[in-house]
């Protein structure tokens, strides 16, 4: 049953990053094959069943913050932060893009990824438009910061480590603070490479002292000084929504059905433009959602045949004895790749607590394994793996597909993982 999860996760990572198929088609038609292989048969109906059940609230979630921001966009909620941006940053895409690392660093405090990718690529998604910045830099930034933040403690990841560890925050997190500063300073070098690139084929947009734009390499309209329609009524929603979204007082789904039927019946009173208004973003919020619905069936057949527990088990016993002193560092290494195979249930709850009795053994503290973990898994790892449904927040937003952002930031990613791991071992979070 391991080397058959192993497989048909390899399967669906070469069919996705290959574009044989689409992800929605992957997610759906692989696991049913292999758990045809494995002999299953009616019962993955009850296991897919499941599956999606659980990833429901996140499709809806999704659904309705594509339309809401949708809405937003349209009426111009952005258009004065964009105008202020562009000419803080006089039209250099590298600053842009720099300035978009540091604002997912801030916003990803929240502790949520999915309300991190919503905020952000919402509100800087209109300035790469302007300039005609690619998409997948904005995707592949925003990725790379929200992923280095999902270490903090009210982060999924640790609350996961600390149940199955049963350690406390201050003994998982506080060793790493040093290695966290790293990644992030990482991250911001990152945005530099990526920036510095974008600059090269784009050039640099001046603006004069009146905001008119003087062609170089590229050109650009000024955006309107005056404030759209409604500014003011959309701006305090949108400033509210995000409120309570950060102080989670209500369910995520529910807050964003609610907040875009306001924001529709005041924006658009006429039934006929509120239909037209869902219709124009109709097809990212139909295509984004049924991804997800897709991908409850993918973990669904991976947990339900037990895949996932034999996966885990198997992968502890490859693990060498003469690399038993050096697990934490290996940990360290392979966190963020195993995101792409374990979804973070599995690994905190599934193979930390074999690996730490396992470097128990070895005289190993446990926590060090836990420390080294989140070094990569469900951290760096997270933007990257299919397993997290919130990366297709990101996706959809961004209109960019998985296996170009897996492509995009892997290595990147990984770079975050080893400064972090060389930084833990040099302030003895962990040992080598």
């Amino acid at each position: 049953m391991a080397i058959l999860g192993f497989l048909m996760i390899a399967t669906f990572l070469y069919l996705v990053m290959t574009k044989k198929v689409s992800v929605l088609i992957a997610f759906a038609l692989v696991p049913i094959v292999f758990g045809l292989i494995g002999g299953f048969r009616l019962e993955m109906g009850e296991m897919m069943l499941e599956g999606v059940q659980k990833v429901t609230p996140t499709g809806i979630m999704i659904g309705f913050s594509i339309l809401y921001f949708g809405l937003m966009i349209d009426r111009g909620l952005f258009d004065p932060m964009i105008a202020k941006l562009i000419k803080l940053t006089k039209g250099d895409p590298l600053k842009i893009v720099m300035a978009t690392a540091v604002i997912t660093l801030i916003v990803a405090l929240d502790g949520d990824g999915s309300a991190t990718f919503m905020i952000t690529i919402t509100a800087l998604l209109p300035i790469y438009k302007k300039l005609g910045m690619n998409p997948l830099i904005l995707a592949s930034t925003v990725a790379l910061g929200a992923g280095v933040m999902n270490i903090i403690p009210w982060g999924g990841p640790l609350a996961r480590a600390m149940v199955s560890l049963d350690a406390s925050s201050s003994q998982l997190f506080n060793p790493i603070i040093i290695p966290m500063l790293s990644g992030m300073i990482w991250v911001v070098f990152v945005s530099y490479v990526l920036g510095k690139k974008e600059r090269k084929r784009l050039g640099i947009v001046q603006w004069s002292g009146r905001g008119a734009a003087e062609e170089t390499a590229a050109s650009l309209e000024a955006p309107s000084a005056v404030l759209p329609k409604m500014f003011w009524f959309n701006f305090i929603l949108t400033a509210v929504l995000v409120t309570v979204l950060i102080m989670d007082i209500m369910p995520v789904p529910v807050l964003f059905i609610l907040a875009f039927a306001l924001a529709l019946i005041v924006n658009f009173p006429d039934v006929k433009k509120q239909n037209e208004q869902i219709a124009a973003h109709a097809k990212s919020m139909v295509m984004v959602c049924f991804t997800i619905f897709a991908a409850g069936i993918f973990t669904g057949v991976l947990s339900g045949t037990k895949m996932l527990d034999s996966m885990a088990v198997s992968f502890v016993s490859l693990i060498p004895d003469w690399m038993g002193p050096h697990l934490p560092a290996l940990i360290a290494v392979i966190s963020m790749p195993l995101s792409l195979v374990f979804s973070p249930d599995a690994f905190y709850y599934g193979v930390l607590p074999i690996v730490s009795k396992s470097a128990a053994s070895f005289g190993i503290d446990p926590l060090e394994i836990g420390r080294a973990a989140l070094l990569g898994n469900a951290t760096t790892g997270f933007p990257l793996s299919p397993m997290n449904p919130s990366i297709f927040v990101l996706l959809g937003l961004c209109k960019v597909e998985l296996g170009d952002l897996q492509k995009s930031i892997f290595l990147w990613a990984f770079g975050t993982t080893i400064v972090m791991t060389a930084v833990a071992l040099i302030t003895g979070a962990i040992s080598l």
